[in-house]
């Protein structure tokens, strides 16, 4: 604990040596606003090392992220507003106060009662006029992940399907709708259709407990890589994408589609062994 301790106050010693007087210049030059896409770059970037399975990178990143929070930790500081142990202490206070399973005296036997148990408390934090279940979501949250919460935090205050099946019946009511607006060509009316069918197809995702944004990040990059294998193979025959039919890349995507299949069987039956 000590070791910590001493980390992070070098980190904070660090921030303020640059933001100072003789510090860096860019350093110096930046505000809020001006490092805000910071925080969302390097939360990516942790995920890209998780994903990977690369520790050393992953501790990196980690490292990275927390730099975000100790260089508006610093600016606030400067400003009068706040300072990093107050931001240390506004979520240890909210730890212990939401987990009153754990700090307190009630009980939670399951992740279902936690997570309502945090929704009634955080509902309580809130003014008693206060509408808290769907008007505090981050307004930048990618539009896959917003719906994920959205429908996260209705279905814990009861509103949500009883069963898988009638998730899919209304996947397959939406894309009904989808069909019948583009038949009807009025454009406004299936492009809020087609937003219909990605909100229930989140949902499908959400009731068996996925993550569509995980599950649309694996899918576009198991195109990428197929894709890829396409170019790969007419660039051997000596040819250029544009000089082949649809009917030949719908082929190579085929063959592309069969060998990645045949080496999931390897190494599945690698694993079996």
């Amino acid at each position: 604990m000590a070791t910590q301790t001493k980390n992070i106050a070098r980190l904070l010693r660090i921030m303020a040596r640059l933001r100072g007087p003789g510090g860096c210049p860019w350093d110096r030059e930046q505000t809020h606003q001006s490092i805000r896409h910071n925080l969302i770059e390097e939360c990516y970037e942790a995920l890209d090392a998780l994903d990977a399975g690369n520790t050393d990178a992953f501790k990196d990143e980690l490292g990275d992220l927390l730099l975000q929070v100790v260089f508006h930790a610093q600016m606030a500081s400067e400003d009068g507003k706040f300072d990093f142990d107050a931001v240390a202490k506004s979520i240890n206070e909210k730890l212990v106060r939401r987990h009153p399973h754990v700090f307190g005296t009630t009980k939670a036997n399951n992740s279902a009662e936690v997570l309502q148990q945090w929704e009634t408390i955080k509902k309580s934090e809130k003014s008693a006029t206060s509408i808290v279940h769907l008007e505090d979501l981050p307004k930048h949250l990618p539009a896959l992940l917003k719906a994920d919460k959205v429908q996260r935090k209705v279905a814990r205050v009861g509103f949500d399907w009883k069963r898988v099946k009638d998730v899919i019946a209304k996947v397959e009511e939406e894309l009904r709708e989808v069909k019948s607006a583009l038949a009807s060509k009025n454009r406004k009316h299936f492009e809020e259709e087609v937003g219909d069918l990605l909100f229930a197809v989140v949902n499908l995702a959400r009731f068996e407990n996925l993550q569509a944004e995980e599950l649309l990040n694996r899918s576009t990059a198991k195109f990428v890589k197929r894709f890829q294998a396409i170019e790969k193979a007419v660039h051997i025959s000596g040819r250029r994408l544009e000089d082949c039919t649809l009917a030949e890349l719908d082929a190579l995507w085929e063959s592309a589609k069969d060998k990645a299949g045949r080496r999931r069987k390897r190494a599945t039956n690698r694993l079996g062994k």
